[in-house]
């Protein structure tokens, strides 16, 4: 009888694994374009540096699919590129729970795995000594992968709607968000897309967006959302002020949330400011838009 009971609960709980199991998509075939076939693993860890699960040495871009209710589904669909330097991902802050959080609104959420730098043990002590001590030879150590991380965001949003109909959404309802270096990417795409590839909606969180202050903006750019803290530890905060005025300027639509406390990387993190409350200001400008309408 004992081992009846054991062999229930292993597969009920089997059973809960399966269900809570994500669908998970290569980007590419084989070797994405302009990388070399490389043989050091991906690696996920918990990062005492950052309080928080990350994952390091990303060489084969993956979307990892969150969905929503058939009930709730909208037809709408985001990518989500979490941030970490170029050198790591906030896998769970600025990643997963976004895209829980967003497919309980009844979008379709996409979370980007996109390429990194090569890192050691410790991927986010290591961007912590580089950033601090020695700027030039951390923007040496990501200065070749930014483009390549870029062009994954690019081919995500290219992806979601060239497949759109296999989970229910509009091709024409494909937005991006990402965090710091994820913004980075999220920006890089708003700036930067195919026909095929526009994104209908961008929203780049404390963004790292100085590489854009000459690019212009498209003539059909997608409306924006920014969110960042003015003490960002950084010094990121300018960048989003930068990217609001080029939209602004460019006349198009952009709503930006400069928030007086937060820091850097707050992210779905709840520290007790106004920064915890930032994704609900999100899914109201996507209502207001008339994303989270069927």
């Amino acid at each position: 009888m004992k081992t009846l009971i054991l062999r229930v609960l292993a597969l009920a709980l089997f059973g809960a694994c399966l269900a809570s199991a994500q669908e998970v998509i290569p980007l590419y075939p084989g070797t994405p374009p302009g990388s070399t076939p490389e043989t050091y693993p991906e690696k996920q860890y918990f990062s005492k540096a950052w309080n928080t699960e990350v994952v390091t040495n990303v060489t084969k871009p993956t979307l990892t699919i969150f969905k929503p209710t058939s009930e709730t589904s909208n037809g709408t669909a985001i990518v989500v590129c979490p941030g970490g330097g170029f050198m790591a991902l906030s896998i769970n802050s600025e990643g997963i729970e976004v895209a829980k959080f967003l497919a309980a609104k009844g979008v379709t959420a996409f979370v980007l795995k996109y390429r990194l730098a090569q890192t050691g043990e410790d991927a986010t002590q290591e961007f912590m000594t580089l950033y601090e001590t020695d700027r030039q030879k951390f923007a040496d150590k990501v200065g070749k992968v930014i483009p390549l991380a870029i062009a994954d965001g690019q081919a995500a949003v290219t992806y979601v709607r060239q497949h759109a109909s296999q989970w229910g959404v509009s091709p024409d309802r494909v937005g991006i968000i990402g965090f710091s270096a994820g913004g980075a990417v999220t920006a890089g795409v708003a700036f930067n897309y195919t026909p095929e590839g526009r994104p209908v909606f961008a929203a780049p969180i404390y963004a790292a967006a100085t590489r854009f202050k000459d690019a212009p903006v498209p003539a059909d750019a997608p409306p924006m959302f920014i969110a960042a803290a003015t003490d960002d530890n950084l010094g990121l905060a300018p960048d989003s002020v930068l990217l609001y005025k080029k939209w602004l300027d460019a006349k198009k639509p952009a709503e930006l949330h400069m928030y007086a406390k937060g820091g850097h990387g707050f992210g779905m993190r709840k520290q007790n400011f106004p920064t915890d409350y930032w994704i609900d200001r999100f899914a109201e400008w996507l209502d207001l838009q008339g994303f989270l309408k069927k």
